[in-house]
């Protein structure tokens, strides 16, 4: 008899889907009201303020969509618009403290989640996975920039 093993990809959801709870789960302690959307907006303008345009690019969405969520979060004072000092007529979108807050404590928990990681499983099998999940992504994370907002 042969043991029942579940497919690749399924593990990559639940496992996926296990860390987002943890994360989750963490944040809700000082950030009660985060959207499933809001570590992606963290992330890219805690890289650098841009307009509602280049967030939705660098998002793969509609500008549209892009403003629902910015209009949620900054409801929520996690975002900011300011005067685009090189152009009169576009607006920047800034992380507010509060923003800046949840950014850091995400990378908090990214980071401790790593470290448990390391130490229930050994650096070499971490490493090893990292270095897997790059190659499934197809992208070099330490050189593309596309990934900067990620870095710890």
């Amino acid at each position: 008899m042969t043991a029942t093993r579940l497919d690749f990809g399924i593990l990559l959801v639940l496992a996926c889907q296990e860390f987002v709870a943890e994360l989750r789960a963490e944040l809700a302690r000082e950030f009660d009201d985060q959207g499933p959307s809001d570590g992606y907006v963290l992330r890219s303008l805690g890289a650098r303020p841009m307009t509602t345009s280049e967030l939705a690019e660098r998002l793969h969405m509609s500008k549209q969509g892009a403003g629902q969520i910015v209009e949620d979060m900054e409801r929520r004072g996690y975002v900011e618009r300011r005067p685009d000092p090189s152009d009169r007529r576009a607006r920047l979108l800034h992380l507010s403290e509060r923003g800046r807050d949840a950014l850091a404590a995400a990378r908090r928990f990214h980071q401790r989640y790593e470290r448990r990681l390391v130490r229930e499983h050994g650096r070499a099998a971490v490493e090893t996975v990292r270095a897997l999940l790059g190659d499934m992504a197809g992208v070099e994370p330490d050189t593309d920039p596309r990934f900067r907002p990620m870095y710890l």
